[in-house]
């Protein structure tokens, strides 16, 4: 089936959005003649918009027209702004029951069972630092175990990564980069994905060992190890130390075998990065059906990025279990806007140049699309930064919009799996988070092929959204039971680990 040209999304749209390059000239819908070209996504008016005037796409306002719109004119940054918006936030109003399906009818996985109950989809050693001191030498740990070939001894280990990072040091352990900084080390150090973990540190850094262990209740144990450079005698011994630790953690984290496991243990992140016009009207909606579906099988489903949410918050405040749920997003919303008022930015700095070139226009448009990824089902809780998800169902936890920082967030926070929804084309992986990446459109599709691993372009050509849903979820368990993503083929996730600093660095 070929697409139409032009794709009205809602009965109150004021605008077209195009499937194809539309030149100048042409009549491709609704009897609008072009008066420009409009590139693939982007948007054309369907009708004369006087200055003023609301913009509208999904049924909602994406902006005001700066200037006077003829019809069939490009809509885009050139005639529009963001304008003032009052939103109704209807705290609770849009709550729907959910059709559980009941435990015996639930979709299962082969997966990770870890004492503590949790479930990983995957088995890592994880070389963690405290300090950006450390880094080289986890690097080289991690390296020289790989490279040893050894882990071909030990089949069951999907492999050593070093989470490495670039603070620990000059910041106030009784500050806000500490509390954020701790809670998302110590999430990675328990996330189910993790078989076995390792701290290296310098000894002398702000962000000590000693008082992270205490702060948890941490014992060393076959699975969990710590040391510091200065106390083991510097790089090359440190590195010798490192080595041979990890190499006695292998036969504990083998013993771990897969088994089968309710798609309830399952906790997916959701991610969007270099969206494009697409991304609202194919992967995103597609993955939140996906969600709907995992949630009626008793999972869990994380949307974050709250500056990309910014502007379609009144959508997930309906959806809130209750009225203190929603005024929890309400409260992050605000701490944005000073946020980014205190830095001399604004929210509409998001989107990206490489949005606006996918047919973007403001930071509106954008969430409002991004908001889609959560699905339909209630809001059943709100979380800071890289705090433990606990509650089943649709969750929001608050993170920037910047994808290493925002997934690092939600993999503290527990999460196993991720889907990340692409138009431009994002590189990303994960580790240990398997990441399963979906193109908005076709064309990205085929040309990074190597990358994508499911394609929603085809959804523009008549597949519905339930369809796309049911296969992203089927891929949801076949990840989780093992089967690699084309990040992990490709060896993404060395550099993924990025956590949030917000504070003051001394």
């Amino acid at each position: 089936m070929q697409a139409p040209a032009m794709l009205r999304l809602n009965t109150n749209d004021n605008v077209l959005i195009s499937t194809r390059i539309v030149e100048k000239g042409e009549t491709p819908s609704e009897g609008v003649t072009a008066l420009a070209r409009i590139m693939r996504g982007h948007k054309m008016a369907s009708g004369a918009i006087a200055k003023g005037t609301p913009i509208r796409k999904f049924g909602q306002i994406i902006g005001f027209a700066k200037s006077d719109i003829a019809s069939g004119d490009w809509v885009h940054e050139h005639n529009v702004e963001m304008g003032a918006l009052s939103h109704d936030y209807a705290f609770s109003q849009g709550v729907k029951p959910v059709d559980m399906l009941p435990e015996q009818d639930r979709a299962t996985f082969q997966g990770f069972r870890r004492k503590n109950g949790k479930v990983g989809t995957r088995n890592y050693i994880g070389i963690m630092t405290s300090v950006n001191c450390s880094a080289t030498v986890a690097t080289f740990i991690a390296q020289e175990i790989n490279r040893s070939g050894i882990l071909k001894d030990y089949p069951n280990i999907d492999g050593v990564v070093a989470l490495t990072q670039d603070n620990g040091c000059v910041i106030d352990y009784r500050g806000v980069i500490f509390d954020i900084f701790k809670r998302t080390a110590w999430g990675y150090a328990t996330n189910p994905n993790m078989g076995g973990v390792m701290m290296v540190g310098l000894g002398c850094e702000g962000f000590q060992i000693p008082r992270f262990k205490q702060a948890y209740g941490v014992e060393e144990g076959e699975t969990f190890r710590t040391m510091t450079i200065q106390e083991t005698g510097g790089t090359k011994k440190t590195v010798a130390a490192g080595v041979e630790a990890v190499k006695a953690m292998l036969p504990a984290v083998n013993a771990q075998k897969r088994e089968t496991c309710s798609a309830s243990e399952l906790i997916l992140a959701l991610q969007c990065g270099g969206s494009d016009g697409y991304s609202g009207i194919t992967a995103n909606p597609a993955l939140g059906a996906a969600v709907d579906i995992l949630v009626r099988h008793g999972g869990t489903a994380i949307l974050s990025e709250t500056p990309e949410i910014y502007g379609a918050e009144h959508l997930l405040t309906r959806r809130a279990v209750t009225q203190d749920v929603g005024e929890k997003l309400v409260e992050i919303i605000k701490w944005w806007e000073d946020y980014t008022a205190r830095n001399n930015m604004e929210m509409n700095n998001n989107p990206s140049p490489g949005n606006k070139l996918g047919g973007l226009t403001t930071i509106l448009e954008k969430s409002l699309g991004a908001a889609a990824k959560g699905g339909t089902t209630p809001m059943t809780a709100v979380y800071r930064y890289a705090e433990p998800v606990t509650t089943k169902g649709f969750v929001f936890m608050d993170t920037p919009g910047y994808d290493p920082v925002s997934a690092t967030g939600q993999v503290a926070g527990g999460a196993n799996i991720m889907c990340f929804t692409t138009g431009r084309g994002s590189a990303y992986g994960n580790k240990p988070c398997p990441s399963i990446k979906l193109a908005t459109n076709s064309d990205i599709y085929r040309r990074m092929m190597d990358d994508m691993d499911i394609n929603c372009g085809d959804i523009i050509e008549g597949v519905s959204l339930e369809t796309k849903g049911q296969e992203i979820f089927d891929m949801i368990l076949r990840t989780a039971s093992g089967q690699k993503t084309k990040s992990e083929d490709l060896g993404y996730g060395d550099n993924e680990y990025v956590p949030w600093y917000v504070g003051a660095v001394m």
